[in-house]
This record gives C-alpha cells, structure tokens and sequence, in this order.
C-alpha cells in the first residue's frame, strides 16, 4: 500500500536549497560584529568612532562686531580740504586757527565743521573751472595750428601753370603743369617722356606735311585742295593730339587712373590710323604719304618728290613708335592690375563729383518739372 500512497508527480527527493551546508556553516557562525545598534542605548557610547580632527591648532568662529559709520574727525577733513582749500590757509599765520580747530573750542570747530563742506565743494568747483579753462584753451590752440597746417599744405600744392612755356609778356599764360620729376612716379617717367616726345614729332611731322603740300600746290596749281587741308590738319591735330592722348596718359601715369588708362587706349589707337592713311598718302586729303610723293616723282618734280617723301618717311617712323609706345603702356597697365569695372567706378564717381554736371543736371530736372 505504500507504493500506492505515494504521490506519482512528486519529486523523488524534497530538496531544500536551505538545508545546504555551506548555508548552514555561515548561518550558524557566531555574528559578533553584527549586534543589533541602539542608538540610545549607554552602552554603546563607547564603541563609536570619534571623528578625526584635522591637524594643526584650532580656532574658534569669531564674528565680527558691525562698525556703524563714524562721523569724520575734523583732523580727516583738514586733510582733505588742504587739496582743494587755497595755500594761505596752510601758511605759517594760521597755525594757531588750526591748532584752535583741532583742540578744544568746540564752538569755533562746530561752526567751522558746518562751513567747511561748503568750502571744499566751492574750491572743487573752482579747481574744476579752472581746468575747463585750460583745456578750452589748450583746445582753441590746436584747432589755431591745424588751420596753420592745412593751409600751409594748401599753398604748398598750388602750384603755378608752366606749359606750354610762354614768354611773361605773351598776353596768353601757360594752360597746364607738367613737371615729370615732381608728378611721375619714377618707374613710368621714361615711357611718359616718349609719348611727349611722340606728340613733338607729331607736331613737327604735321607742320612738314604742311610745307610739303605747299610746295606741291607751287608746282602743281589743282593741289589747292591738299594744301588746304594741311594746314586744318596741322591747326586742328597739333593740340587734340595733346588733350585726347597725351594728357589723358600723363594723368594716368600721375595718379593710377584707369579711365585715363582706357581713354588713351582708344584715342591713340585712332591715331594709329590716322598715321597709317597719311603715310599712305592717298591724293585728295592733303597728307604727303608715299602715294603722293611716288606720284609727283613721275611728273618729272624730284625736288618735291623728295621733300614728300621725307614726309613719309616721318609718317611711317610715327606710326612705328605709336605701334611700339602703345603695347609698352599697355604691358605697363596689365601690372597694375586695374580692369574695365574698376574704370567704369571711376568714370561714373568723376562724373557725379563733378560740379558743372550737377548743376546742368539740376536745371535739366527743374526745367523738365516745371514744363510738367
């Protein structure tokens, strides 16, 4: 019958994970150390563990007694009055009203003490204008000598007109200054003394060309023509070869200018041309090019012939020195590293600075609203 009061779905052995013996050996081991604490309890007063104290003596926490604010001794305002209190008060003679303030008049301290603050604040204030003074003064001075300055710069930049160089009784005065030392910085003051000497030989090429002519009209009675516009040439191409090429490079090489820069560019290029027709010399338009002097050859003129070909020949030598003037300016305006913007920026800020223009595009704007 034990066999069948066993239970089938039951473990063979009932196992308590209690029952182990390394459990039982630690909870049965004597637990000393683990006493039950009672914080309240006498006994255990002696077991805590004082705490340690750091080294070094100990000093109590001492509070500071709060120090109410004194009035000040009259000792302390003499002293700070005596920087503001004129010196007569600290001579020799009134040493005895001091030593009376300081000692035990009471009445006279008392009224000295209530006028005392008045006096200083007076003196401060006095201090304080008189160092107003001095520095309007020291002001008004500077502002004297930097009116000195700029006008001595002013009159150190006027500078008087010396070209073209003309006798002081000639009722005409010079127009422009030019001085290459002065104005040129030195690395360009050789390339702008060329171009000056290209507008010389320009000038002396125009007024052989005018000769030339002459002589071809002497020999030749319908060369009328020719001699005529020699000399509108010589007359009107002598000073625009001046103002539209050579000034425009001079104030370009002055003042790094790339509008200059580009005015020259166009201008003498047409010149380029100009001189490349007249060294041609085509017949009818008044230039002693080779055309013409070859064809005054054959008409049995060789005096003339010869004298138009020197003509030419200063055509074709001022074309060659333009052709090679220009790519060296231009080589010399690729290193300074201006542009066409940078042209146009300078071009538009002359134009708006400019006084005549403001004032006729005012008039034009007012005469424009007006007829509105």
């Amino acid at each position: 019958m034990s066999s069948v009061d066993t239970n089938p779905f039951a473990d063979p052995v009932d196992v308590n994970p209690f029952q182990d013996p390394s459990v039982t050996q630690l909870t049965n081991a004597p637990q000393g150390s683990l006493a039950e604490f009672n914080p309240f309890s006498e006994t255990n007063a002696a077991t805590t563990v004082p705490v340690t104290q750091l080294p070094g003596p100990s000093q109590p926490a001492v509070l500071q007694p709060s120090m109410e604010p004194t009035q000040p001794t009259p000792q302390l305002l003499l002293r700070q009055a005596s920087k503001f209190l004129p010196t007569r008060f600290l001579t020799v003679s009134e040493l005895s009203e001091r030593q009376m303030l300081l000692g035990g008049d009471s009445i006279l301290r008392d009224s000295y003490m209530r006028k005392l603050p008045k006096a200083v604040a007076s003196a401060a204030q006095a201090s304080l204008l008189r160092q107003q003074e001095e520095l309007d003064r020291k002001a008004a001075e500077l502002e004297r000598k930097e009116r000195e300055l700029q006008s001595t710069v002013a009159s150190l930049h006027v500078r008087e007109n010396n070209w073209p160089p003309l006798p002081f009784w000639c009722p005409v005065k010079p127009c422009f200054y030019q001085d290459f030392s002065i104005e040129i910085p030195a690395d360009y003051q050789r390339i702008c003394k060329m171009l000056y000497y290209l507008w010389m030989l320009h000038s002396v090429t125009l007024f052989l060309n005018l000769l030339a002519c002459l002589a071809w009209f002497l020999v030749d009675s319908s060369k009328g023509v020719d001699f005529g516009l020699s000399i509108l040439w010589l007359i009107m191409f002598t000073p625009c070869a001046f103002l539209c090429w050579y000034r425009p490079i001079y104030k370009a090489f002055r003042s790094d200018n790339s509008f200059s820069f580009f005015v020259f560019f166009f201008i003498f290029f047409c010149q380029i041309v100009i001189y490349i027709i007249q060294l041609v010399g085509i017949p009818g338009l008044g230039d002693s090019g080779w055309i013409a002097a070859l064809s005054t050859l054959k008409q049995d003129h060789l005096a003339v012939s010869v004298i138009m070909m020197v003509v030419a020949g200063f055509f074709t030598l001022c074309a060659v020195l333009s052709l090679f003037l220009l790519k060296r300016v231009h080589s010399l305006y690729r290193r300074t590293g201006a542009s066409f913007q940078q042209a146009q920026e300078e071009f538009s800020q002359g134009i708006f600075s400019n006084r005549t223009f403001r004032s006729a595009a005012s008039s034009a704007a007012r005469g424009a609203f007006q007829g509105n």
